[in-house]
């Protein structure tokens, strides 16, 4: 089946207006650089000259930044923030970017979720990463703030066209703050979308979700090799979640969209030239994938925005984004489908 080019054009020209919330596990990406100057006198550790640091919006943050790329910042967030000088990082990358971030909590027994990247250069080669330091708290978040996000996002709901609920599993994401979300959404008319990898049946009532394809498999029990298997996993997703329908974002095969009438979409990568680096990809998908979805575009279309917006920035380094101009210049001539 052949896309209608200019419909499409039309859907991804609507994306700016459309206001997004996203909830989730909120994380900042630090980026310390320097130079390897010698081994250390002290112990078998490079010592690195410090040159700069960059913060990056990482986890469910990069989500939001993706949308405010691309719709000129009409999107906020909520999630947990800890008293320390991470949460001020967190903030000022925040609206750096354009992004509201007035309705997060603080919760002084909580870590900002940071992770910090040190990265060393010489002369002789190109910057290579040395360590990660993780800092989070994994436990699940206490009554208190749990109930201070509920509030939040019944208040917030009714003002945004979707919702975004990006779990990476560090405690956020309770399930009343799911069922409050869903409720209140399903109340106002909104659409929910969930980018989650574990645990998928956890969302009841939802719009649509995009586990990728090991996640699903996780799932499922079994692998998927043929349309029988999607359209089987499809259904099993649909049924869990009584979602309208599933995204399955499935790396170099492209994306496979099953629908709640047994309806298969089979869309193959645009992008041929080289990957750089896929960290993120999966937030530019949810992020396009929502804003189309919010903007009226039928599941199929969303998904080959998502598809077109991913292959751009797997092109960059790092959690990258991208904007409507470049999606639009990104369409290919012809766009065929399978079902």
């Amino acid at each position: 089946m052949f896309i209608d080019i200019e419909k499409l054009k039309g859907y991804i020209r609507r994306l700016k207006d459309s206001k997004i919330l996203v909830v989730g596990d909120l994380a900042l990406d630090e980026m310390v650089y320097g130079d390897t100057e010698r081994i250390s006198r002290e112990a078998p550790v490079l010592i690195l000259q410090h040159t700069h640091t960059k913060f990056i919006l990482g986890g469910a943050s990069n989500a939001a930044h993706n949308v405010s790329e691309i719709n000129g910042g009409k999107v906020s967030v909520v999630g947990v923030v800890g008293d320390d000088y991470q949460a001020s990082d967190l903030r000022n990358a925040f609206k750096e970017a354009g992004i509201d971030c007035e309705s997060l909590i603080t919760d002084k027994e909580r870590k900002t979720i940071t992770k910090t990247r040190i990265s060393g250069s010489c002369s002789q080669s190109i910057t290579q990463q040395i360590v990660r330091v993780d800092r989070q708290t994994n436990a699940q978040i206490s009554k208190e703030t749990e109930e201070k996000i509920i509030d939040k996002v019944t208040q917030l709901i009714p003002y945004y066209d979707a919702v975004i609920l990006s779990d990476y599993h560090i405690g956020t994401l309770s399930d009343k703050i799911i069922e409050a979300v869903v409720s209140t959404a399903k109340k106002y008319s909104k659409k929910v979308i969930v980018d989650a990898q574990k645990n998928l049946d956890r969302y009841k009532g939802i719009c649509s979700m995009t586990p990728n394809l090991p996640d699903t498999q996780k799932h499922v029990g079994y692998y998927l090799k043929s349309k029988e298997d999607f359209l089987k996993a499809g259904r099993k997703l649909i049924a869990d979640t009584d979602a309208e329908y599933v995204l399955i974002t499935c790396g170099s095969e492209g994306m496979v969209v099953v629908e709640r009438n047994d309806k298969y979409t089979h869309i193959p990568v645009f992008n041929k030239s080289r990957v750089f680096d896929v960290t993120g990809a999966g937030d530019t998908v949810t992020a396009t994938y929502t804003l189309a979805l919010a903007a009226g575009a039928e599941p199929v279309y969303a998904a080959i925005i998502g598809n077109i917006a991913a292959g751009i920035v797997i092109k960059q380094f790092g959690c990258a984004t991208t904007n409507i101009e470049e999606i639009l210049s990104a369409i290919p001539h012809e766009i065929s489908v399978e079902n």
